[in-house]
Parts: structure tokens; sequence; C-alpha cells
């Protein structure tokens, strides 16, 4: 990804498609040059103005708000030019290739929040957080992707190296004066302070798990066997028919896909073909497709009949589709038929059972329940942060240098060896915010953003 301070980039900031308010970005140090060209005029800064989009005759080709916002007091730190037309699409890809004609290139995705980042305007973290906002699937991970693009995550993560750094200089004082070193090291002060760090450690990456929750959320696949049920299921957790639900088996062939959300927790649930052998093609191809989601699940929800004998006889050998390594809850449904009470029930040395009735409802608040259980999700409370799986693995590897870094100081009194550890662990908390990153993270994370942004 370019980012090159020199040229001027522009996007179409507004989603594709038809609206009444389309805008069109600018930033860069031919923005001031731009504007004067497109609206005849400069504009001051910081102030709304009613404007006519001149294309290169002089002619309209829109009329609306322009914004201008001078360096570097703007998102990205440079000058910054927005106009605000009417959303047609055809309106603003004149709109853009009229800009374009002027001096700027298209931005790539992700290009204004990068500079924005390289200017110092955001950390990294914070720039992430602005996609989260943007593709947050609940309320509660948007407002915890509000907090973390406002520096609340990064500020805990600033003050954990902090804390990472004082013991760096404690244990390199140590260095400094080996006559001392093994006082020094053996102080009680010291050990309070690196039990202190490691507890913080604690705190915030269950703090990042939660938010990784928030964001990623969890895939389920309903799994079974011909008219288990597992469709009902579906349509009982989805609130509304999503999959079509017949006494036939094999009703269902291929994978059924819904977005739902516990909590805020966001759910990705995947309905799949009835788990049998089958002659007919089209039902085969759907079984292969279900057996490949299972393979790949976070959990797998195995629906029984409870009121079909041979179907409970015959768990054992149906779990064999199930690979070992994916967690399992066992899902007895149609119990207002088979006269079990509603429960849920930890698996003791095997799969938890959680017993129900999709026709009715009764139990679905135990599922629910239990899916926020498996996976230790607390509903999000005023202080959620949102937080990606690299936050979490950058927290993961300091944290484990942290360790190493205690048992080498209380079994063997290896300085260096405990200072190098926490470098290591300094070093990993810094890729969080940006201040240890690569070329190559930096292209990967801004690519997956919007055009415009």
């Amino acid at each position: 990804m370019s980012a090159t301070a020199s040229e001027t980039i522009a996007a179409i900031a507004t989603a594709p498609g038809r609206g009444g308010i389309g805008i069109v970005r600018v930033s860069g140090p031919q923005t001031v040059n731009i504007a004067r060209s497109l609206l005849g005029t400069a504009l001051e800064p910081r102030r709304a103005e009613l404007r006519a989009f001149l294309d290169a005759a002089g002619s309209p080709i829109d009329t609306g708000l322009a914004l201008y916002f001078a360096g570097p007091h703007s998102f990205t730190g440079e000058d910054v030019l927005e106009l605000h037309g009417h959303g047609g699409p055809v309106v603003m890809e004149l709109l853009l290739q009229r800009v374009l004609a002027l001096g700027a290139r298209a931005a790539t995705a992700g290009e204004f929040t990068q500079r924005a980042f390289l200017n110092d305007k955001l950390d990294l973290a914070q720039a992430e957080a602005i996609a989260d906002l943007i593709d947050s699937g609940s309320a509660q991970a948007a407002r915890a992707a509000l907090r973390s693009l406002q520096g609340e995550f990064s500020a805990r993560v600033h003050e954990l190296a902090e804390a990472v750094l004082l013991l760096r200089l404690w244990i390199e004082a140590a260095i400094d004066f080996p006559e001392e070193e093994i006082d020094f090291l053996a102080d009680r002060a010291l050990g309070e302070r690196m039990r202190d760090v490691r507890q913080r450690f604690t705190a915030l990456a269950e703090t990042a798990r939660q938010g990784a929750l928030l964001r990623d959320g969890l895939t389920v696949v309903i799994a079974g066997r011909p008219n288990a049920g597992k469709s009902s299921l579906l349509n009982r957790l989805a609130g509304y028919d999503a999959a079509i639900v017949t006494a036939t088996p094999g009703t269902t062939r291929d994978v059924l896909r819904e977005r739902i959300s516990i909590d805020g927790l966001p759910l990705h649930i995947l309905d799949t073909a009835g788990l049998r052998e089958s002659p007919d093609e089209t039902e085969a191809e759907g079984i292969r497709r279900a057996r490949q989601e299972i393979s790949r699940a976070d959990r797998v929800l195995f629906v029984v009949d409870a009121a079909d004998p041979q179907a409970i006889a015959a768990i054992d050998n149906d779990l064999q589709h199930v690979p070992a390594k994916i967690p399992l809850t066992l899902v007895f449904n149609k119990i207002d038929r088979s006269g079990d009470a509603v429960k849920v029930e930890a698996g003791q040395g095997g799969a938890p059972r959680v017993y129900l009735s999709a026709g009715s409802g009764a139990g679905l608040d135990g599922l629910r329940q239990h899916l926020k259980d498996c996976i230790g999700f607390h509903p999000a409370s005023d202080g959620a942060l949102s937080a990606r799986t690299r936050h979490i693995d950058a927290l993961r590897r300091a944290r484990e240098h942290v360790e190493t870094a205690h048992e080498l100081l209380t079994t063997r009194h290896a300085g260096e060896l405990v200072a190098q550890e926490l470098r290591d662990a300094h070093q990993a908390l810094g890729e969080i915010t940006g201040e240890v990153s690569s070329d190559d993270l930096l292209g990967r994370i801004f690519a997956s953003f919007c055009i415009g942004k």
C-alpha cells in the first residue's frame, strides 16, 4: 500500500449505491488547489459552505456542502476536503473523476486512516477500532469499538508497557552495579512489582479476549440426523423462519447461514444437511459440505431426537462425524414428545447435554446461556473494549516473556536473562499500538478497511 505523503488522495467515502447524501474525501498537499479549482474560490477552514461543484468547463456537476480542514488539525493530519453532494452513484463518480483530473489519485483501502496513523493522529489499535466500529454487529460491539477508538484500550496497554519498562530499569540497574546484584534482585519490592505486572497481564488479557468475542463472535454448526429438528432450532434462535421445515427427511440440502446476537455475542449459526448415507447426488453434496463446516466450527450443536430411541442408541456412532478437537454439545430436542425436563447437564467425561424443544421454545434460554458459558463470555459492561486476535496473541507472547522472567528471577537471579525477557515483553506490547510494526503488518491491517476510510 502506498502512503507517499507528497501525493494527494481521493475516494468516495460513502457506501456504494443510492442515498440522500454522498461524500467525496480528499487529503494531501494539493487539496487547497483542488478546492479552489473545483469550487471557484478558497474555503475558510472548519466551516461548512454551500457550493456548486464545477467541472472543467465551469458548469455545475452538483451542489452541496464543502468542508475544508487545514492540517495538522484534521483526521489525517494533512489538508482535507470533504464534498457532501447528492448520493447518486453517477453524481459521485463524476465528482470523483473531476477531483482526480485536478491532480489527486484514487486512494487505496484504508489509506486515509493509514495516513492518520503515520501522522500520529491515532495509534494502530485506534486505527483498527475504526474498522471494528464500522463492522460492528451489535450495539455492545459498537460501544466497545468506540471506547478503543477513543484510546481506552491503548491507554491500558501503555500503562502495562510502562510497568514492564520500570521492571527493566530495576533489573538493569542491578546489572550496572554487580557488587549489589544478588541483594537487589532478591529485593521484596522487586518481587511485588513483578507480581503486580503479572496480575495486570491477567486482567488485560481477559478484557481483550472479551473484546475479541464481541468483534469476531462464535461460529456454531448445527448438525445431526435428518428430521432431528436442526432447522427448527435455527429458526428458533434466529427468531424467524430462516429455514424450510417439513416432515420429509433431507429437506436441508445446503448450508444455511444466519447471524444473531446473544447479549452482544455475535453468533454465526450454520444449519447443515442431515448426516446419513444418501444415494441422492444433491443431498450427498450437502452432507459433504456439512462435514466440512463441522471440521472448522468453533462449536457443534449435535441435535438428537429425544423421542426416538434408535437415534439415542446411535449417538456414539453418529458422533464419529465430529472431529475430536471440535467442542461439542449434545442437544436433545423434542422433549415435548419424550417427556424429558428442560435442563442443562455438564459433561461428566463427555459432551455437555442440553434438553429443549425447538418447537415450543422450552429450554432455549438454557442453550443461550450454555453457549455463553462455554467460552466464558460475559455480557458487555460499560468498560468493554474492542480487541483483535493479533492483540490477544501479542499479549500472550508478552505475558510468556514476563512469566519466563519471573522464573529466571526467582530460581537463578540471572539479571541479564531477566532483562532480555522484559525487553521482549515490552516489544510485543509495542506491536499492539504500532510502536513496533512491520510494513507487511500495516499493509494487511489497512487493506481490510473500506475504500474512503
